[in-house]
C-alpha cells in the first residue's frame, strides 16, 4: 500500500489489488522483469461509487472547490490502471462493465487472448465497493437483500506454459433477458449448454434465500441432485465480486480433490444468464 499509485485509491482498488496479487503469486516477479506478458480484465458493476459520490457532492456544493485529485478515482477503469502500474505490465488491459455475469464474459475474453497468444497469462478480477447509494437503491426493490463488497480473481495460463491443476472447459453463451425471453428461460438455456450431471460433480450457484431473486436459478436447476454450494448465502450479494467468489469456491473445491468437475451458474440482476465449467486436469 506504500506504492505511489495506491495512496489515494478507493476501497475497490485495494480489494482488486489484493485479489490480483494473491491469484498471481510468484508470477508477479516475472511480470515485473518483463518475461511474462500479463493481460488484465477487470469486471465491475457499480465501480468506484465512493469517490464518485464524494466528487459530485463537492461539485454540487461549490464547483470552484471540487478537488481535481478525486476525479481520476471516479472512472471505471481506475482500478485496472493501478493494477497495471503496480505490477509493471504494459500488455493489454480491459475493463468490462455490466451485471455480475460479466465476470464470466471476462473469463471467456481471457481465454480468447490466450488462444490467440496475445498474452502469456491473464488476470480476471471482479471487484465492488459498498456505499449507501448502492445499498439504498437495492433495498427499494429487495428489502431483505444484504449487500457486501470485496474482490475475487482468477489467473489463467495456457497449458503449454505449465501444468495447471484445474482447466477451464467451457463458458456458455450469454442468454439475455428481453421481451421474448424471461429470466427463467435464459437460465434454463444457460444450464442446457453446460455438461450433463455426472458423479462427483459440484454446482456453485448464486442463490441467496430470496425467493423472488432466486426463482430463475431454482427453476433451471430444479432436478439437480448433486452437491451444491451457494456462497452468497454466507458472503452476501457482492455483485461482480460475488460472481468471482463463486468461481474461486468452485476451483478451490476441485484443487482439494473434493470433486472432479464443477459448474458455475450466474443469473445476473438485469442483463443475462451465463455459466462456466471447470474440471480437474488429466494427468
Amino acid at each position: 500500500m506504500t506504492h505511489a499509485r495506491l495512496r489515494r485509491t478507493s476501497p475497490i482498488t485495494q480489494y482488486a489489488v489484493a485479489a490480483a496479487l494473491e491469484a498471481l503469486g510468484h508470477d508477479a516477479d516475472n511480470v515485473a522483469n518483463g518475461t511474462l506478458r500479463l493481460g488484465v480484465v477487470l469486471c465491475v458493476m457499480s465501480g468506484c461509487v465512493n469517490y464518485s459520490r464524494r466528487f459530485y457532492d463537492e461539485t454540487l456544493r461549490d464547483p470552484g472547490t471540487a478537488s481535481p485529485l478525486v476525479f481520476p478515482e471516479t472512472v471505471f477503469n481506475a482500478p485496472a490502471s493501478h493494477i497495471a502500474a503496480l505490477l509493471g505490465t504494459t500488455a493489454i488491459n480491459y475493463t468490462l462493465i455490466g451485471d455480475p455475469t460479466t465476470f464470466l464474459q471476462g473469463i471467456a475474453l481471457a481465454a480468447d487472448w490466450l488462444t490467440a497468444k496475445r498474452v502469456d497469462g491473464c488476470l480476471v478480477i471482479g471487484a465492488e465497493e459498498s456505499d449507501w447509494l448502492t445499498a439504498d437503491a437495492f433495498r427499494l426493490f429487495f428489502r431483505r437483500i444484504i449487500l457486501s463488497d470485496g474482490a475475487g480473481a482468477l489467473y489463467l495460463k495456457n497449458a503449454a506454459n505449465g501444468s495447471p491443476s484445474i482447466q477451464l472447459r467451457a463458458v456458455t453463451d450469454s442468454h439475455l433477458f428481453c421481451h421474448n425471453q424471461s429470466r427463467v428461460q435464459a437460465a434454463k438455456r444457460m444450464r442446457a449448454e453446460l455438461p450433463a450431471v455426472s458423479d462427483n460433480h459440484l454446482l456453485c450457484d448464486g442463490l441467496q434465500d430470496l425467493p423472488r431473486l432466486d426463482r430463475a436459478e431454482t427453476e433451471a436447476w430444479r432436478d439437480w441432485r448433486g452437491t451444491r454450494l451457494s456462497p452468497k448465502k454466507i458472503l452476501g450479494e457482492g455483485l461482480m465480486a460475488a460472481a468471482a467468489w463463486q468461481c474461486v469456491v468452485a476451483i478451490d473445491a476441485l484443487k482439494q480433490s473434493h470433486y472432479h468437475a464443477a459448474s458455475v451458474s450466474v443469473v445476473g440482476c438485469n442483463q443475462q444468464a451465463i455459466g462456466a465449467h471447470f474440471v480437474q486436469a488429466e494427468s
